[in-house]
């Protein structure tokens, strides 16, 4: 077992069997629960990076490179929504919350503080690295043509991941990105929440759509004038979403 240069665990396998070869960073104060989980997920073919506290993990990422961050909200010192929230400020690294505290309040806030994913304990370490995998796959949206997209006066480059609006470009994070484009590439029809939830999730979500619900909410703050009143992108109720003034 290597040691990360500030004495972290790294387990370094082989990549698995899609190819992909993920670096973790494992925040979990619990050395039980954060072995046992590293350790499963080094079976997955991951590449685990592991932390204590949200301090660690920031000391982490001054000097490793890691693809996504799994993120326990008790965590001694700077907790973890608050931690969260400093990450998504930073850019967007993929975050996913993972936590025991199921309720539907916890799991909003969770994702209010910018975690693209939410997953409650107990799990199971193959689920869990199902969902990595497929967040690191929406980093390049497959379903989009290699041209840019149109909504009102929202313009998205698919190629260089860039969205502007009204000429003034706007930063979404990865998901939120991968969002937009499958509701823009649909040009106008509506698309349901179990679309979104394979295309951009990457894997069905069993009728719960509290992740896309919050999702369409954070990207309508970045991209509408008026979120309350949105112009583009639209509810339609009973059945999902759809954009407006496609071109």
């Amino acid at each position: 077992m290597q040691r990360s240069t500030r004495g972290a665990p790294v387990r370094s396998l082989d990549r698995g069997a899609d190819g992909t070869q993920a670096r973790l960073l494992l925040v979990e104060d619990d050395e039980r629960i954060r072995q046992a989980l590293g350790l499963a997920l080094a079976d997955e073919g991951c590449e685990v990076v592991e932390a204590g506290s949200g301090e660690e993990a920031f000391d982490l990422l001054e000097t490793t490179r890691v693809d996504v961050v799994l993120l326990d909200l008790m965590l001694p010192g700077v907790d973890g929504l608050d931690v969260c929230r400093t990450l998504r400020a930073r850019g967007d690294l993929p975050i996913i919350i993972v936590s025991a505290r199921a309720d539907s309040a916890d799991v909003i806030e969770g994702l209010e503080a910018g975690a693209d994913d939410y997953v409650t304990k107990p799990l199971v370490a193959s689920e869990l690295a199902a969902r990595i995998r497929a967040l690191l796959r929406r980093r390049h949206p497959a379903d989009a043509a290699r041209r840019s997209l149109v909504v009102g006066e929202i313009e998205i480059f698919p190629d260089e991941e860039v969205v502007r609006r009204a000429g003034t470009q706007v930063h979404l994070t990865r998901t939120e990105f991968r969002l937009l484009v499958e509701l823009a590439a649909a040009e106008g029809r509506v698309v349901t929440r179990e679309e979104l939830l394979k295309r951009v999730w990457g894997y069905d979500y069993f009728g719960d759509t509290r992740l896309l619900d919050v999702h369409i909410r954070r990207l309508r703050r970045k991209v509408e004038r008026d979120p309350d009143a949105p112009e583009s992108v639209l509810t339609v109720r009973g059945r999902g979403y759809k954009v407006s003034g496609t071109a």
